[in-house]
């Protein structure tokens, strides 16, 4: 009886955290981190379900010395915590470039893909805005490197 209650409480538990909450068609805005030097990335969500999504981020950077861009896409489940906050995780790839005039008068050119994995929580506000924070280990190769960054970022999206 004891493991007849315990399996049925563990079911309870576990469709009130998979329940799905509508999440927005469309959100666009900003992803606000460090993001290996590129900054602040434009970011652009798609649901293809209610609990399914793809999101597209833009990061570019240029200064006296250096450009560069990095576009970065991912697929990622969503769930429902309490209320208005979910909390999502997810994969995909993407790919970029880097181009820096030294002084010494070398100039490093970059082009590199990557491979992401995205975990994150979000809030979605009675207005519509969302704000979410998240992690997003990537691991870089291209140019004869590989590197591996970890991304830690603020989500600010207008959802329509």
């Amino acid at each position: 009886m004891k493991k007849l209650f315990l399996l049925g409480v563990l079911a309870i538990g576990f469709a009130s955290l998979s329940s799905a909450q509508d999440i927005a068609k469309n959100a666009i805005g900003l992803r606000i981190g460090d993001s290996n030097g590129f900054g602040t990335e434009v970011s652009y969500q798609r649901a293809l379900g209610e609990s399914n999504r793809l999101e597209a981020d833009l990061g570019w950077r240029s200064g006296r010395d250096y450009t560069g861009f990095k576009l970065v896409g991912l697929y990622q489940w969503v769930w429902h915590l309490d209320g208005d906050f979910n909390w999502y995780a997810g994969a995909g790839g993407g790919f970029g470039t880097y181009d820096y005039d030294n002084t010494n008068g070398k100039d490093y050119n970059r082009t590199f893909g990557l491979l992401a994995g995205d975990v994150g929580v979000e809030y979605s506000f009675d207005f519509p805005l969302l704000l979410s924070l998240d992690f997003r280990p990537e691991l870089g190769f291209g140019s004869s490197t590989t590197d591996l960054d970890f991304d830690i970022a603020l989500g600010v999206r207008y959802q329509f």
